[in-house]
């Protein structure tokens, strides 16, 4: 078993090669400039490497670029075993990126709670506070409230 520093040395030099060969090695039109490699994670024992990855388009594209992924997979696999070097070559996994629909989700619920805050906000123009301007009593004033009770 790994440590998990050579396992996230070998991640970070998966996400490298992987996205290298992309730019510049694979001539898959699917797999254009509009693919992004954006994390890689890899088990403990250094036989598997999941490879997350973002498609900027639609979902025909994104469907596309997955079909492309998968069909660039063993040549993706082998560049990897030549820049790492290692006795077993991990097997690739391609993911698709949760991360940007979640932070589209999370950017509508802000903006939400900005409407929400900005209709509190004009409500509370114009109004004032209930009962008196300072309600705490001060030493030496008269006190009715003990006036009135002892008649």
């Amino acid at each position: 078993m790994a440590d998990n520093a050579r396992a996230k040395r070998l991640a970070d030099l998966i996400r490298e090669v992987v996205a290298q060969k992309l730019q510049r090695g694979i001539k898959d039109p699917r797999l254009g400039s509009h693919v992004t490699i954006t994390d890689t994670r890899v088990t403990g024992d250094l036989r598997e490497a999941t490879v997350f990855y973002t498609v900027y388009g639609d979902d025909e594209q994104r469907k596309a670029a997955a079909a492309g992924l998968e069909s660039a997979k063993g040549i993706l696999r082998s560049e990897v075993g030549r820049a790492a070097g290692v006795k077993f070559t991990p097997t690739l996994a391609f993911v698709m990126d949760a991360l940007p629909d979640n932070a589209r989700a999370l950017e509508d619920l802000l903006a939400k709670a900005r409407q929400s805050d900005e209709k509190v906000r004009e409500a509370a123009t114009g109004a004032t506070y209930a009962g008196d301007a300072d309600p705490y009593r001060k030493p030496g004033e008269e006190d009715d409230e003990t006036d009135d009770a002892a008649e």
